[in-house]
């Protein structure tokens, strides 16, 4: 029997890279899926996929940065489906790479928003779905950018810290109505990582080097089967955990500083001053 028999679950950015992944290995599993994506033709794409291999998809317009959406991408389940069992918040809106600095307030309220707010949204409109099927299931995203405070992600790293509060504080608190709540932090091929290996010859030898498995994943044969396991019954007795799924990265970490930026003698500075 196909893990995630008859179970409806919400998938946000699903039109692409990890989120797509995800979706298309549930639909392999026996999952109905609610593409929730804010371009429709990448969403509409998908979720064609996950008819030919024999599942059920349908996308939903979902804009992250607004709560509206969210919970209406949410509720789309019950409209779709007939109900809801799994919730996966992997949707994010990005900024440009730029350093600390040079972040603006608009960054930051944009990249908190579409993670820690978008989740927090989508999970409380989950709640009493969840509590009329018994229970169910969470799934965030974490990142390993976070461990390495990796440089140029400074509104990315704060938003992605805050998901383990969310996440936590969550699997506290609903373990009493059957759900649990867990966080993977992934690292695969998705469409940056492919952006930067056409743009950086000799990019995907290098990432795939810094791993101790020597290789990059592949969102749906790699990270996805991960979340399978945290979204299906074989799980059913892990919560509030945050598990690393790239293959070993997360054990060396890597050096995100970008060539070029100075390191300052702040032993000059300070006889100047002086």
């Amino acid at each position: 029997m196909r893990l995630l028999e008859n179970k409806v679950a919400v998938v946000t950015g699903a039109g692409g890279g990890i989120g797509r992944g995800v979706a298309r290995r549930f639909a392999r599993e026996g999952a109905a899926v609610v593409v929730a994506e804010i371009d429709e033709k990448s969403g509409r794409k998908t979720a064609k996929e996950l008819e030919q291999l024999g599942g059920r998809g349908v996308f939903v317009h979902t804009d992250v940065t607004s709560k509206d959406s969210v919970e209406a991408a949410v509720r789309s389940a019950v409209e779709c489906f007939g109900g809801l069992d799994i919730l996966i918040n992997n949707a994010f809106v990005p900024t440009p790479n730029v350093l600390l600095e040079d972040k603006t307030d608009e960054m930051l309220e944009q990249t908190l928003t579409s993670t820690i707010k978008a989740s927090w949204w989508a999970m409380r409109a989950a709640l009493p779905l969840f509590r009329l099927r018994g229970g169910g299931k969470i799934v965030n995203f974490f990142s390993i950018d976070v461990d390495i405070g990796a440089w140029l992600h400074a509104d990315y790293n704060t938003a992605k810290a805050g998901i383990v509060g969310l996440t936590r504080s969550a699997a506290a608190e609903w373990g009493r109505f059957n759900i649990t709540v867990n966080a993977v932090a992934p690292t695969a091929m998705g469409a940056t990582f492919h952006k930067l290996a056409a743009d950086n010859p000799g990019f995907a030898e290098k990432s795939a080097a810094m791993r101790p498995m020597g290789r990059c994943g592949d969102p749906e044969e790699d990270v996805a089967p991960a979340v399978v396991f945290l979204a299906s019954d074989l799980s059913r007795y892990v919560t509030g955990e945050t598990l690393h799924v790239d293959g070993g990265l997360h054990l060396p970490g890597y050096n995100s500083r970008p060539e070029g930026i100075p390191i300052v003698d702040v032993s000059q500075s300070r006889s100047k001053s002086t």
